[in-house]
Protein backbone atom coordinates (compact mmCIF):
# COMPACT_ATOMS: atom_id res chain seq x y z
CA UNK A 1 0.00 0.00 0.00
CA UNK A 2 1.73 3.16 -1.18
CA UNK A 3 1.09 6.54 0.41
CA UNK A 4 0.53 9.49 -1.88
CA UNK A 5 2.30 11.76 0.61
CA UNK A 6 5.91 10.85 1.42
CA UNK A 7 6.86 10.29 5.05
CA UNK A 8 8.67 13.25 6.54
CA UNK A 9 11.49 12.56 9.00
CA UNK A 10 11.90 15.59 11.31
CA UNK A 11 15.21 16.21 13.09
CA UNK A 12 15.90 18.93 15.65
CA UNK A 13 19.16 20.68 14.79
CA UNK A 14 21.05 22.28 17.65
CA UNK A 15 24.61 22.80 18.84
CA UNK A 16 25.02 19.27 20.19
CA UNK A 17 27.26 16.74 18.44
CA UNK A 18 24.55 14.06 18.50
CA UNK A 19 22.21 16.01 16.21
CA UNK A 20 24.54 15.26 13.29
CA UNK A 21 24.11 11.53 13.83
CA UNK A 22 20.33 11.95 13.96
CA UNK A 23 20.39 13.98 10.72
CA UNK A 24 22.52 11.35 8.98
CA UNK A 25 20.23 8.53 10.13
CA UNK A 26 17.06 10.39 9.10
CA UNK A 27 18.54 11.35 5.71
CA UNK A 28 19.35 7.72 4.94
CA UNK A 29 15.93 6.54 6.10
CA UNK A 30 14.23 9.20 3.98
CA UNK A 31 16.28 8.20 0.92
CA UNK A 32 15.62 4.48 1.41
CA UNK A 33 11.87 4.87 1.95
CA UNK A 34 11.06 7.59 -0.60
CA UNK A 35 10.51 10.08 2.21
CA UNK A 36 11.65 13.61 2.89
CA UNK A 37 13.97 15.08 5.49
CA UNK A 38 12.92 18.11 7.53
CA UNK A 39 15.21 20.08 9.82
CA UNK A 40 14.04 22.24 12.73
CA UNK A 41 16.24 24.75 14.49
CA UNK A 42 14.77 26.61 17.44
CA UNK A 43 16.27 29.91 18.50
CA UNK A 44 15.87 29.95 22.25
CA UNK A 45 15.15 33.30 23.91
CA UNK A 46 18.05 34.73 25.91
CA UNK A 47 17.98 34.39 29.68
CA UNK A 48 18.59 38.10 30.16
CA UNK A 49 16.64 40.83 28.40
CA UNK A 50 18.59 43.87 27.24
CA UNK A 51 17.48 47.16 25.80
CA UNK A 52 15.18 46.66 22.84
CA UNK A 53 17.70 47.83 20.22
CA UNK A 54 20.41 45.50 21.53
CA UNK A 55 17.95 42.61 21.81
CA UNK A 56 16.77 43.10 18.20
CA UNK A 57 20.37 43.07 16.96
CA UNK A 58 21.16 39.94 18.96
CA UNK A 59 17.98 38.30 17.65
CA UNK A 60 18.96 39.05 14.05
CA UNK A 61 22.44 37.63 14.68
CA UNK A 62 20.97 34.43 16.17
CA UNK A 63 18.65 34.06 13.14
CA UNK A 64 21.54 34.59 10.67
CA UNK A 65 23.63 32.02 12.55
CA UNK A 66 20.72 29.55 12.41
CA UNK A 67 20.26 30.11 8.68
CA UNK A 68 23.99 29.62 8.06
CA UNK A 69 24.06 26.43 10.15
CA UNK A 70 21.07 24.98 8.31
CA UNK A 71 22.37 25.94 4.87
CA UNK A 72 25.69 24.15 5.52
CA UNK A 73 23.84 21.12 6.86
CA UNK A 74 21.48 21.06 3.86
CA UNK A 75 24.42 21.21 1.44
CA UNK A 76 26.10 18.29 3.25
CA UNK A 77 23.05 16.10 3.69
CA UNK A 78 21.01 16.65 0.50
CA UNK A 79 23.06 14.13 -1.52
CA UNK A 80 22.43 11.49 1.18
CA UNK A 81 18.73 12.34 1.59
CA UNK A 82 18.15 12.44 -2.15
CA UNK A 83 16.56 15.90 -2.01
CA UNK A 84 17.04 19.26 -0.35
CA UNK A 85 15.61 19.05 3.18
CA UNK A 86 12.68 21.15 4.30
CA UNK A 87 13.87 23.75 6.80
CA UNK A 88 12.05 25.29 9.74
CA UNK A 89 13.46 28.04 11.95
CA UNK A 90 11.36 28.99 14.95
CA UNK A 91 11.85 31.13 18.04
CA UNK A 92 10.87 30.07 21.54
CA UNK A 93 11.38 27.08 23.81
CA UNK A 94 12.60 24.07 21.83
CA UNK A 95 10.05 21.57 23.12
CA UNK A 96 7.12 23.97 22.68
CA UNK A 97 8.13 24.89 19.13
CA UNK A 98 8.79 21.26 18.23
CA UNK A 99 5.38 20.14 19.45
CA UNK A 100 3.69 23.08 17.72
CA UNK A 101 5.39 22.27 14.40
CA UNK A 102 4.38 18.60 14.61
CA UNK A 103 0.79 19.66 15.33
CA UNK A 104 0.77 22.16 12.43
CA UNK A 105 2.39 19.96 9.77
CA UNK A 106 0.43 16.75 9.15
CA UNK A 107 3.09 15.45 6.71
CA UNK A 108 5.62 15.07 9.54
CA UNK A 109 5.41 11.40 10.40
CA UNK A 110 8.54 10.49 12.38
CA UNK A 111 10.65 12.48 14.85
CA UNK A 112 14.34 11.55 14.93
CA UNK A 113 16.39 12.74 17.91
CA UNK A 114 20.00 12.19 18.86
CA UNK A 115 20.65 11.07 22.43
CA UNK A 116 23.55 12.68 24.24
CA UNK A 117 26.24 10.58 25.84
CA UNK A 118 27.06 12.80 28.82
CA UNK A 119 26.55 11.88 32.45
CA UNK A 120 23.63 14.36 32.61
CA UNK A 121 21.54 12.05 30.43
CA UNK A 122 20.28 11.93 26.85
CA UNK A 123 19.37 15.62 26.68
CA UNK A 124 16.37 17.71 27.67
CA UNK A 125 14.25 17.00 24.57
CA UNK A 126 14.79 13.24 24.66
CA UNK A 127 14.12 13.18 28.43
CA UNK A 128 10.95 15.24 28.11
CA UNK A 129 9.52 13.46 25.06
CA UNK A 130 10.17 9.97 26.44
CA UNK A 131 8.65 10.97 29.77
CA UNK A 132 5.64 13.13 30.49
CA UNK A 133 5.80 14.86 27.10
CA UNK A 134 5.12 11.61 25.24
CA UNK A 135 1.37 12.11 25.68
CA UNK A 136 1.56 15.24 23.51
CA UNK A 137 3.01 13.44 20.47
CA UNK A 138 0.99 12.09 17.53
CA UNK A 139 4.00 10.47 15.83
CA UNK A 140 6.65 7.92 16.80
CA UNK A 141 10.14 8.92 17.93
CA UNK A 142 13.36 7.30 16.77
CA UNK A 143 16.25 7.95 19.17
CA UNK A 144 19.72 7.63 17.69
CA UNK A 145 22.35 6.83 20.36
CA UNK A 146 25.04 9.49 20.39
CA UNK A 147 27.81 6.92 20.74
CA UNK A 148 27.26 5.34 17.32
CA UNK A 149 29.66 5.84 14.43
CA UNK A 150 28.56 6.92 10.97
CA UNK A 151 29.37 3.40 9.73
CA UNK A 152 27.10 1.90 12.40
CA UNK A 153 24.32 4.31 11.42
CA UNK A 154 24.78 3.38 7.77
CA UNK A 155 24.42 -0.29 8.68
CA UNK A 156 21.25 0.41 10.67
CA UNK A 157 19.58 2.68 8.14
Amino acid sequence: MADSVPRVFLVVVDETPEHQLAVHYAARRAAHTGGRLALLHVIEPPDVQHWIAIEELAREERREAAEELLQKLCDQIAPIAGAMPMVYIREGRARDELLALIAEEPAISILVLGAGTSAEGPGPLVSYLTGRGSTRLRIPITIVPGGLSVDQIDALS
